[in-house]
Parts: C-alpha cells; sequence; structure tokens
C-alpha cells in the first residue's frame, strides 16, 4: 500500500502543491514555539522534553489514528496515508523559484536572478556573478529535492512496514522543521531560552537524517555518473561542515559532473561550506574547497532536474518491487 500511497501523493502534489507559507506551515512555527514557550525552563533536560513533545509527539497522535482507522477500513488508511504525505511533501513548494531564477538566466536578467535568490534564501547576492547565483541555485535545490522529497519518502516506508502508516513522514518532517525554527531563532534573533535546544534539534535531525542522506546520495550515483559520484563522495563530501549535506552534494556534484561548494556570498547567515567560514572572494568559480567539474552552467540545471526526477522513479520501481513481494508473499 506504501507505493500506491506515495504515487498519488506524488501525483496530487505535482497538480496541487501547496503554496510556500501555508496555513501547515503556519500551524507548525506556532506549535514549535509554543512547545519551546512552555516546556523550556533554561535547564539541559528541558531541551529533550521541547524536542519530544513538539517533534515525537504530533508522530505519536498521527500513528495511533492510522491504527484505529487502519482497523476500520483499508481505503481510508490508504487516504489517510496519501492525506498526510501530501502535507508533508513540498517537491514543488521550492520549485517556482528555481524555475524563475532559470527562466531569468535564461533570459539574460542576471539582476533578476540574483533579487529571486535572495528572496528565496535569504543572501546578500548584489554582487554574485552568474556562476555562483547557479551555484547556489543548484545546491540548495538538491538539499531542498532530499528534505522534502527523498527523506520523507524513506522514512514513510520504513514505519509504514512495521505497521505506523505516516508517522515516520511527520516525525521527519517535524525534525527538520525543529532544526531549522531553533538554528533561525539562535543565529538570527538570539532569543533560544536553551542553547542545549539548538544543539540538541540538529544533532537529532542530523541522526535522523543519516540514513536518508546516504540513499539519497546513492541514488544520485544509480541514476548519474557512477563512478564520478562516488570519488566526489569518497574525497569532497567532508568539504562541507554538515557530513549529511556534503554527501549528497558531493555525490550530485559528481554525478552531473558540476562544480560545487566554495565560496558564499558575504553578510548574510552561515553557508553550508567550510569555505565560507575561512573567507574567500565571492566571485572564485574556482574556489578553495570545491569539488571537481565544470563552473555551473545554465544546462547543470536541467542535468540536476533529471537527476532528482530519475532518482524518485528509481525509489519508486523500489518500493512498487518490494509492495510486490509482500503482495506475493
Amino acid at each position: 500500500m506504501s507505493f500506491f500511497a506515495v504515487l498519488l501523493a506524488l501525483a496530487i502534489e505535482q497538480l496541487k502543491p501547496l503554496p510556500r507559507d501555508n496555513r501547515i506551515h503556519e500551524l507548525a512555527v506556532a506549535w514549535v514555539g509554543w512547545c519551546g514557550r512552555n516546556f523550556d525552563a533554561g535547564r539541559p533536560h528541558h531541551a529533550w522534553v521541547v524536542w519530544c513533545v513538539s517533534v515525537l509527539l504530533p508522530g505519536l497522535i498521527v500513528a495511533t489514528l492510522y491504527l484505529l482507522i487502519h482497523r476500520w477500513s483499508l481505503l481510508l488508511a490508504l487516504l489517510f496515508d496519501v492525506a498526510l504525505l501530501y502535507l508533508t511533501f513540498g517537491f514543488r513548494q521550492f520549485s517556482h523559484y528555481f524555475t524563475d531564477i532559470r527562466d531569468a538566466l535564461e533570459r539574460g536578467d542576471e539582476n533578476e536572478a540574483r533579487r529571486l535568490l535572495a528572496e528565496w534564501r535569504h543572501l546578500d547576492t548584489s554582487e554574485l556573478p552568474r556562476t555562483e547565483v547557479l551555484r547556489h541555485v543548484i545546491e540548495h535545490a538538491l538539499l531542498a529535492a532530499h528534505r522534502h522529497v527523498f527523506g520523507v519518502f524513506f522514512w514513510f516506508v520504513a514505519l509504514s512496514a512495521i505497521g505506523l502508516g505516516p508517522m515516520g513522514a511527520v516525525v521527519y518532517r517535524m525534525a527538520e522543521f525543529s532544526s531549522r525554527y531553533w538554528g533561525y531563532r539562535h543565529r538570527a534573533l538570539e532569543a533560544p531560552a536553551n542553547d542545549a535546544l539548538w544543539a540538541l534539534s540538529q544533532r537529532l535531525f542530523t541522526t535522523i537524517d543519516h540514513v536518508p542522506a546516504r540513499l539519497t546520495a546513492f541514488g544520485f550515483a544509480v541514476v548519474g555518473s557512477f563512478e564520478d559520484a562516488v570519488a566526489c563522495w569518497r574525497r569532497d563530501a567532508t568539504l562541507w561542515q554538515h557530513a549529511n549535506e556534503g554527501i549528497i552534494l558531493a555525490a550530485a556534484a559528481g554525478a552531473v559532473g558540476v562544480q560545487l561548494g566554495g565560496a558564499a556570498p558575504p553578510g548574510v547567515t552561515p553557508d553550508r561550506s567550510k569555505t565560507f567560514s575561512a573567507g574567500g572572494e565571492p566571485d572564485a568559480a574556482d574556489a578553495a574547497g570545491s569539488t571537481p567539474g565544470a563552473p555551473p552552467q545554465l544546462g547543470h540545471l536541467h542535468s540536476v532536474v533529471g537527476l532528482v526526477w530519475r532518482s524518485v522513479v528509481l525509489w519508486m520501481l523500489l518500493v512498487a518491487l518490494l509492495t510486490l513481494a509482500n503482495i506475493v508473499g
């Protein structure tokens, strides 16, 4: 049943995507903020309380509802799966920025492309050269595809296999959102009641994302240039501060033969690449710390879209085989 739930949810999300600032996002912001205000008094163990209530409790509620619905009707359980996957997938929530930036660059309107990138990622893009605009678009699109699609996909299938329905999708997305929320509070607002909460949310999401990140990278290698992807994965993943992100971006860079990593624009929230922390010229397309490959070009945007979609098809085929084996068995 997992295969049909994912297939239907992806189809609906393509036809009717949720807007970027939707009601679900507003509820998530309100919920995590409420948990922080009411369960965090500044002590280290309060971080665990806040995280469990804000992330695990919604997942447990969803699992309980699924089990009750499943006992009553398989069809309603399938529809419940589809509804929760639709709300947790976000394939199209970021793609309009990707498409608009690509269209602006195709028209030769680099100023509009910089404006859109700044709006999307809150970066200072005023002096970014074309290759760096392309690099940031590619990196952010790859990570967004992983977190909004492949990570959700993995945890949904994994916990569905043991009868917990969409609990995995909800917990993964709430853990990802929690890490971003408290990270933003820590960096931009300087107002976390408990530094341990920020650190814990980052650490737990990294743990939850450990297996999905490596499966995403492996999928990119299978559907792209396998040898180059694996070589970049092994050699260049450590260029990024966060191991999971480095593995995904390095594998994708090798899979499509594009240069990623390197310097980032100044005056922004910390970038993912270590070279930004160390400084460097923002217009250096061949900055130290980059993966090998060609400097980003417009054609690489099309290559990345193809890479992601081929990976989606690969994952769907694997789930279809597992579903068929379960039916036959």
